[in-house]
């Protein structure tokens, strides 16, 4: 089978203006960026805001493994099926970060026949948007230092900022720096660090306001110091909100582009799911959810990171209640997930499949929580025996979840009809959604809500610094907000080498932190990173370009 991106290559798109017109939208509305790719203006969300939505299904999967799952690529194969049978769908997606594109695991535009274009724009530079943000973050950095170097009027503790630098690179040497060195006229000298773009609470704000007003609001709102009596400093204090938000002005309007197959696909935003919210913006999703009959969305990694934040951030904010859960596994990842190599999962192992299939029972029982229908859709590799799908089939029947195959990666569109199908008999009945806690509990209540009925823990551990964060956060009004979860993709653990479904564990809290702008406290669980690294041999060696401009390796 040929590789994605000449798949890309070799497939005609239509213009997005034509893609716009068919959904009812004026070119007027739109901002184009070339012939493919165009942004979404304000004008059009606020003339939306009256219609009725349409179904929200929200696709999620088991814990990632280096088996991959096609959680993105079911996305759009799903999708593309649902256009196929006639129905009005609209995807929404995330935006690529640059790190992974780079990194380990690629793109983010899904792949085989169940892709979205210009998969190269869309994966590089795309409208902007992640620079805007990089800007705007690295703005009230800069702000921040000069007015400690300009008399520090407010009594900032340099030892005591919280807000750091961001690029939207894996950079492992970035993550602890020092600043200000050189002299007097360089700077006071401090403890700083970068974290990766999609992992600033700049990049969650913009993923969760309404309106160019609520953006400045919230970015004015973010907590970024302590002074030296422990009085909070907030970003609208430096009088550098609105200078932030004039940076944003575009990035906060959604992208809209096509799939192969020409369905709509409204792409913005890129919180990963495990150091931040892993949802695409509340703007996307709710333009999708008036211009469809059905929008398909996906949250980021496995059930216990984006799904449940998707569930108790998300539709909390936006106030949106999901219609159906697809939960995308593998075959071979769930025979990891059992314990075999990663060099023996194309060979038959029943009984390690039904090991692993532990792993896939718990993210069910999972969405179950939420009171939202579940579809298995597992992604089908030639590999497959009978008698491996017959299994996962019986495990599916055994929860109570929908099941079904889907071949989207080598037939678009015909390979997602029978998940389509599935997908809109469990969207029949209104959503009963219900997040899985009360906001009035302590953040202790809910962080121990979700360790033990989403990952499993038995008990859990705070450090010091960790219990000092969360005091400091209730003192100063924190109490009130959902909680962000900051923990491996790899393991319902914070153990990433905890593989299928581990009992009897204790989830280790090591701190926390307050975004007060993007309305939720983050909790650091494990030996979670900001700011991931590079592997040995990066994704970045093998992609190149020709003198005609012709990108390959990208995938």
């Amino acid at each position: 089978m040929l590789d994605d991106i000449t798949i890309a290559h070799q497939t005609k798109i239509n213009p997005i203006v034509e893609v716009a017109t068919a959904l009812g939208i004026q070119e007027d509305d739109l901002d184009l960026y070339g012939k493919y790719k165009a942004k979404l203006k304000n004008t059009l969300y606020r003339q939306l805001s009256n219609k009725p939505n349409g179904k929200l299904i929200l696709v999620t999967a088991i814990n990632p493994t280096p088996a991959g799952e096609g959680k993105t690529t079911t996305t759009v194969g799903l999708g593309d099926a649902l256009h196929y049978l006639g129905k009005k769908a609209i995807i929404t997606l995330r935006e690529p970060s640059l790190g992974p594109v780079f990194g380990m695991k690629g793109g983010a535009t899904g792949g085989g026949y169940a892709q979205v274009m210009p998969m190269e724009d869309i994966n590089l530079h795309f409208t902007g948007d992640m620079h805007a943000i990089t800007a705007a973050n690295n703005l009230l950095c800069a702000i921040l230092d000069n007015h400690i170097q300009q008399g520090n009027t407010l009594n900032i503790d340099p030892r005591r900022i919280l807000f750091s630098r961001a690029i939207d690179m894996n950079d492992r040497v970035l993550r602890h720096t020092i600043v200000g060195l050189g002299g007097k006229a360089h700077g006071t000298p401090r403890e700083d660090g970068f974290l990766i773009t999609v992992a600033s609470e700049v990049m969650a704000v913009l993923c969760l306001a309404n309106d160019i007003a609520d953006l400045k609001e919230r970015l004015g709102n973010i907590l970024i110091a302590y002074t030296y009596e422990g009085k909070p400093v907030y970003c609208k204090e430096l009088g550098v909100a609105g200078a932030m938000t004039a940076l944003l002005k575009d990035a906060i309007n959604p992208n809209l582009v096509q799939t192969l197959e020409g369905t709509p696909a409204i792409i913005h935003g890129g919180p990963f799911a495990n150091i931040a919210h892993g949802c695409n913006s509340v703007r996307a999703t709710s333009i999708g959810l008036k211009l469809g009959d059905y929008c398909i969305t996906e949250a980021g990694f496995g059930s216990d990171l984006g799904a449940e934040k998707f569930m108790d951030i998300k539709c909390r904010a936006a106030n949106l209640k999901p219609d159906a859960v697809v939960l995308v596994a593998t075959i071979r990842a769930l025979k990891y997930n059992g314990g075999v190599a990663k060099t023996d999962l194309t060979t038959e192992n029943v009984p390690a499949l039904k090991t692993g299939l532990e792993n896939l029972r718990a993210h069910i029982s999972n969405m179950r929580k939420f009171n939202v229908p579940v579809v298995v859709a597992i992604n089908r590799f030639a590999s497959d025996s009978t008698e491996e799908i017959a299994a996962v089939e019986e495990a599916c029947k055994q929860e109570g979840a929908a099941f079904s195959l889907s071949e989207v990666f080598a037939k678009g569109s015909k390979g997602g009809l029978e998940l389509a199908q599935k997908v809109m008999e469990a969207a029949e009945t209104p959503s009963s959604y219900q997040p899985l806690y009360d906001l009035h509990l302590s953040i202790k209540e809910k962080i121990d809500t979700i360790s033990k009925e989403i990952y499993g823990a038995s008990a859990i551990s705070y450090t010091p610094a960790a219990e000092k964060a969360l005091a400091g956060i209730a003192a100063i009004g924190g109490n009130h907000l959902p909680v962000c979860m900051a923990k491996t993709q790899y393991s319902l653990s914070d153990d990433p080498k905890a593989l299928g479904r581990p009992t009897g564990f204790t989830l280790h809290i090591r701190d926390a932190k307050l975004c007060a702008g993007a309305g939720f406290v983050v909790v650091y669980t494990g030996n979670v990173l900001v700011m991931p690294g590079l592997p040995k041999k990066p994704a970045a060696m093998q992609i190149d370009i020709d003198q005609n401009g012709v990108i390959s390796g990208l995938f």
